[in-house]
């Protein structure tokens, strides 16, 4: 069955955003390979903020080659958005507002790649809460914001996880993937 795998870069002191928002802290590291990971999925799962910002983002005329194989990439995949207000389907997108783990149980059982959820924290938070992921792939960022939006928020029950992998990288990102006791 395919997984749902939560790919995520974080700060060492566990924020996903800063105060305003910003992501500028966060390195894209040739070295992680993040287009060998688009290439492991076929599906990315977003809330209705992350996708309204990232969803069809373009890259600027001056990006790198490599980005914009990146968003290709992003593109090329099924969406799926989970909003509260929005419904159906729109641009290729399908829209999940109600019976997040049924609808989630119905896609997972389709053939197909694994699943990236992308975010935001507020999906994620929903998705740990109903026991919905089964990677957490983390790369930790060198840098402390001191303030921002955290990973982990809302949190009530305990979660037990199973480190399965770590790399290191030259820029000083340090990758963590865990596996839930449902992988």
């Amino acid at each position: 069955m395919r997984r749902i795998i939560l790919d995520l870069a974080v700060t060492l002191d566990g924020f996903i955003e800063g105060k305003n928002g910003e992501i500028d802290w966060c390195i894209m590291d040739p070295e992680m390979d993040f287009n060998a990971f688009l290439h492991q999925i076929d599906t990315i799962f977003y809330g209705r903020k992350s996708y309204d910002m990232w969803g069809e983002y373009i890259p600027e005329n001056d990006a790198s080659d490599t980005e914009r194989e990146m968003w290709k990439l992003v593109h090329s995949k099924k969406k799926y958005v989970f909003s509260k207000t929005q419904t159906g389907t729109n641009h290729g997108v399908t829209y999940i507002k109600d019976n997040i783990r049924a609808e989630v149980a119905k896609i997972k059982a389709l053939p197909g790649k694994d699943i990236w959820l992308y975010g935001g924290a507020s999906l994620i938070t929903t998705f740990i809460k109903q026991g919905l992921i089964d990677e957490y792939r983390l790369s930790v960022h060198p840098v402390v914001l001191g303030e921002g939006k955290p990973l982990f928020m809302d949190i009530s029950q305990r979660l037990n996880l199973k480190l399965v992998n770590t790399r290191a990288f030259s820029s000083g990102v340090v990758q963590l993937i865990y596996h839930t006791d449902n992988s």
